[in-house]
């Protein structure tokens, strides 16, 4: 039986493989690309921190996975909670030094892997898949 390939298998294709290789590299810092998307958040947020039920909206995670990253990252010391001092009840993050310093190893290994992405693309290539890749991710908004 023949395999039907889309547009949405191919994307989830992509995807799939490149959070595999990103879980992958980021196993030897006991990170996943999850824990680290939430510390790129923070990293440029306004004063580097943010509400957590900003941080569940800007992730599209339920409040329980939001609270289990946030978690496991306090845990490690990436970031910090505190409460609002307008309002005890929002709890806030803020990122750490330490986890500042981990987003640097993070960057580098992110741009490893999109340089492997595109290795086989001329400079026109990328530029053209950059500009069709944004249109339709402009779709969905």
């Amino acid at each position: 039986m023949e395999e039907r390939v889309t547009y949405g298998r191919l994307f989830k294709q992509i995807h799939d493989g490149l959070e595999k290789q990103a879980n992958h590299s980021l196993r030897s810092q006991d990170l996943t690309m999850a824990q680290v998307s939430a510390l790129l958040e923070l990293r440029f947020s306004p004063e580097k921190q943010m509400p957590l039920k900003e941080l569940e909206r800007r992730l599209h995670v339920a409040q329980s996975t939001a609270a289990g990253i946030v978690t496991r990252l306090e845990q490690k010391g990436f970031v910090e909670g505190f409460g609002d001092p307008r309002d005890r009840r929002i709890k806030m993050l803020r990122i750490t030094p330490a986890g500042e310093s981990c987003c640097q190893v993070a960057d580098r290994h992110m741009a490893e892997s999109e340089a492997a992405l595109l290795s086989g693309l001329t400079e026109a290539e990328r530029s053209a898949l950059f500009f069709l890749l944004k249109r339709v991710a402009d779709n969905l908004k």
